[in-house]
């Protein structure tokens, strides 16, 4: 009865689970893990559960229902890490032209991010990837599979298309 054992990997692991260590766990194949996850998915919709299997951030997860957020969004509003609005414009420069050095983001927003920029890095939505190779091989950032999960998109493609993309500015290099 792997399909228990599924819903339990999937409330005790607290983040996405891929497939590839639903299967380690359970000693089966990927193919069999992923026909475990389905029925899993199956069963909670039939059965009339608060709960639904999530495809997110590479992986598999255990979230509660959209009819039950008003509940839910009440109980957790006290715990909540809401992010400012300086954090939320950062991240969505990063995350739409990811690669991008802590100077570009600055071009963009106009402002200082170092203090922002750290915050991000330190709740672990925004990671060090890399430096570009000019001069003074500034970091590069770019979003993490945790910012996946705090705004609830499988991937980065999934973010909404920009309206005004083709008039970003022109002193910034193409996103790599």
């Amino acid at each position: 009865m792997n399909g228990a054992a599924v819903e339990c990997l999937l409330f005790v692991a607290g983040e996405p689970l891929p497939l590839e260590e639903v299967a380690r766990a359970l000693g089966i194949e990927p193919m069999e893990a992923a026909e475990e996850v389905e029925l899993l998915r199956v069963r909670l919709r039939e059965t009339g559960s608060g709960l639904h299997v999530v495809s997110i951030a590479g992986g598999y997860q255990l979230a509660t229902r959209a009819e039950h957020a008003e509940a839910v969004g009440r109980l957790l509003a006290r715990n909540v890490r809401k992010l400012s609005r300086a954090a939320l414009e950062t991240i969505a420069i990063v995350a739409y032209r990811q690669p991008i050095t802590q100077p570009e983001i600055e071009a963009v927003r106009g402002v200082s991010v170092s203090g922002v920029l750290g915050t991000l890095v330190e709740r672990g939505l925004v990671a060090d990837v890399g430096r570009r190779a000019t001069a003074g091989r500034p970091i590069l950032y770019a979003t993490t599979p945790e910012f996946l999960h705090y705004f609830g998109i499988g991937d980065i493609a999934e973010l909404p298309p920009l309206e005004d993309a083709a008039e970003a500015p022109p002193s910034l290099p193409p996103p790599v």
